[in-house]
């Protein structure tokens, strides 16, 4: 009697041998000369796995490592309704897809209600290490019985060849795709936060070494610039739920608006900016150049590196775009803005730090940029929490991720077009605390005449579409035979 067919894990990919009978596992398989064996993605496993027992093919599974994991939570909290919909839509997708919520809206207490409907080991996935260090802190608490490590900042866990999986092991995206080829058959669940990093050339190696059957990714926005979020479908599986802040507030969220404020600059500021404009615009239509379109910025970028004429217009371009982000108009607007609301937490938003500090040193604000140690940041935000500073300045470091104190105004004096940008900026400020009745205020300063006009339409401009939580029945108990 011929003996069943083994699958194994190998390096990131699977080997399939001997050949099964019949024909279903044929689309999954390529010949691999140099181990003469059938070799196939290692995200293929449950697909294949499913063909084959719908065959009626018996398989000797040596590839999965994963095991089973109790997930019995010391902090017992009821789920919003929106939280709720997401696992239940996330289920109907055969658990795996993208949920789509807004910052302050839950993702990771909906991570651990995920965990717990699929209790298998799972591996969670972050982009930086304060997020690393919040997600380690979050999970011991809530599942304080569980075996739950750490890599990356310095933490190598659950990388030992011989012993099993950890339970839940929390990684930086760097380091797992470092070891993507170790991590790759040993938990059954991958949750990717802040997912929209996933779709690169070095970390999309996470998912496509992996063969866990099951993938959940979050993001607030999941769309890039670069279109690459197309690749999610494949990476972890579509967007199978969405909600905006608009629809959450007032509900899960605090209530808030949005109120934009017009300046134009001074007189001398405008003269500068025009000619600013014309030195830049002359060496575009020379070399028959434009800005718009996805690689115009770049090929000026290019251009500008290889003459003094591209030079000046860059350095041109540039000084036009801090005259409008940093006029003196809008400095005047912020002085106004902190008189009126104090002493409210406030939480002020510029794209660069020169303008940060420009902030910091004229209303004797602290400043958290890029150049803020780790410690100096920790300081900063636990009195902007206690109340020891009312307000607080930032250039784009406070975007994304980590928690940051219950604030209720917001002003953005220069940023970006993007959209992701515009709503977890809006995040910061939508965590209604122990106020049910919290009404928050995002204001956007922008000078007119200026560049920065159309900047603020692009951001606040929906990027992609989803799809809404799918009609049918939830099936409570799964199908754990499609490991």
């Amino acid at each position: 009697m011929p003996r069943p067919p083994l699958l194994r894990y190998d390096k990131g990919t699977l080997i399939l041998h001997p050949p099964p009978r019949g024909g279903a596992w044929v689309p999954f398989v390529t010949w691999d000369d140099r181990v003469e064996r059938f070799r196939l993605p290692a995200p293929a496993y449950a697909p294949l796995l499913h063909a084959l027992r719908a065959d009626g093919v018996d398989v000797t599974d040596q590839a999965r490592a994963f095991r089973e994991v109790s997930f019995h939570a010391a902090v017992e909290r009821t789920p919003w309704p929106h939280q709720d919909e997401a696992l239940r839509a996330w289920v109907r997708a055969g658990r795996r897809g993208v949920v789509a919520l807004p910052t302050a809206a839950g993702k990771t207490f909906l991570a651990q209600m995920a965990m717990q409907a699929t209790p298998r080991s799972t591996l969670v996935l972050v982009p930086t290490k304060p997020l690393l260090d919040q997600w380690y802190r979050t999970l011991k608490t809530v599942f304080p019985e569980l075996d739950i490590g750490v890599l990356g900042g310095g933490d190598r866990d659950g990388l030992g060849a011989d012993e099993p999986p950890l339970d839940v092991l929390v990684s930086t995206y760097d380091s797992a795709a470092i070891h993507a080829e170790t991590l790759g058959n040993r938990y059954a669940l991958l949750v990717f936060d802040e997912c929209h990093h996933l779709p690169t050339d070095f970390y999309r190696t996470i998912a496509e070494f992996s063969i866990a059957p099951y993938r959940l990714g979050l993001s607030a926005t999941p769309e890039r610039s670069d279109g690459r979020h197309a690749d999610l479908d494949a990476l972890i599986g579509p967007i199978v739920y969405e909600r905006a802040p608009e629809d959450l507030a007032g509900v899960a969220l605090a209530d808030y608006e949005v109120i934009q404020l017009r300046v134009r600059l001074l007189p001398a500021e405008q003269e500068e900016y025009e000619a600013c404009l014309e030195t830049r615009n002359l060496f575009l239509r020379e070399r028959g150049m434009t800005l718009g379109g996805e690689n115009g910025y770049v090929r000026f970028m290019q251009a500008s590196a290889q003459s003094s004429a591209g030079r000046e217009a860059m350095l041109a371009h540039l000084r036009a775009r801090a005259l409008a982000f940093g006029t003196e108009r809008k400095l005047d607007v912020l002085a106004s803005l902190l008189e009126e609301h104090w002493p409210a937490r406030t939480i002020i938003f510029t794209h660069d730090n020169a303008l940060a500090h420009t902030v910091s040193e004229r209303f004797l604000i602290p400043a958290i940029t890029h150049e803020t140690t780790a410690k100096e940041r920790h300081a900063i935000l636990e009195r902007f929490a206690a109340g020891t500073y009312s307000s607080l300045v930032t250039s784009r470091v406070l975007n994304e991720g980590i928690d940051v104190p219950n604030a209720s105004i917001g002003v953005v004096l220069s940023g970006t077009g993007s959209r992701r940008e515009h709503v977890q900026r809006l995040g910061r400020f939508l965590r209604r605390g122990d106020d049910p009745h919290k009404r928050a205020l995002l204001y956007e300063v922008v000078a007119e005449g200026t560049g920065e006009e159309n900047t603020a339409k692009r951001r606040r401009r929906p990027e992609y579409h989803v799809s809404r939580v799918p009609d049918g029945p939830v099936q409570d108990e799964f199908e754990w035979d499609a490991e």
